[in-house]
């Protein structure tokens, strides 16, 4: 591991279970986000600071004014932009040592399978029950962890499955 990226991530090398050698495994992960709106937004900037080290995401939309309030990855300049192309600056402006791959289109049954054997982990943040029943179905047949969550008003949840 490098000074930097040892200093950078000093503290939760530190945490009890992580140590160097997690976090060699961190910077080793592939994440799939599939949605880049008010779930994925975060999750991406949270992925990015910790160091995973290749962050996929796949989004067909564009940045609106409406966005804004909830979306944190993106603000006014990103307008009109491609949610993974703005998510993509961000992410590097954050923490220029992770690769994001950008795919800037819809989620389905023609790309499903193709894209998520590329990644150790899926993030579903989609917002349509299509979605997540096809990521469902393709991480089950490809053996690959699923993370699910949603959010509606004011609750929401978050579960894994293996």
């Amino acid at each position: 591991m490098l000074m930097d990226e040892l200093n950078r991530y000093l503290r939760q090398i530190n945490l009890p279970g992580v140590g160097v050698e997690g976090q060699e495994k961190l910077k080793n992960a592939r994440v799939l986000c599939v949605g880049a709106g008010g779930l994925g937004s975060p999750l991406l900037l949270y992925l990015a600071a910790a160091g995973i080290g290749t962050i996929g995401i796949i989004d067909h939309d564009t940045v609106e004014l409406s966005n804004l309030h909830r979306q944190v990855l993106y603000h006014h300049p990103h307008l009109g932009s491609k949610k993974v192309m703005a998510a993509q600056q961000q992410i590097r402006a954050a923490n220029p040592g992770i690769e994001v791959n950008t795919y800037a289109e819809r989620f389905c049954l023609d790309n499903a399978a193709a894209l998520i054997s590329q990644y150790d982990i899926i993030a579903d943040c989609s917002d349509n029950f299509s979605t997540r029943y096809l990521i469902n179905h393709i991480c089950f047949q490809l053996k690959k962890p699923y993370v699910f969550a949603g959010v509606s008003q004011f609750e929401g949840l978050c579960t894994m499955f293996l």
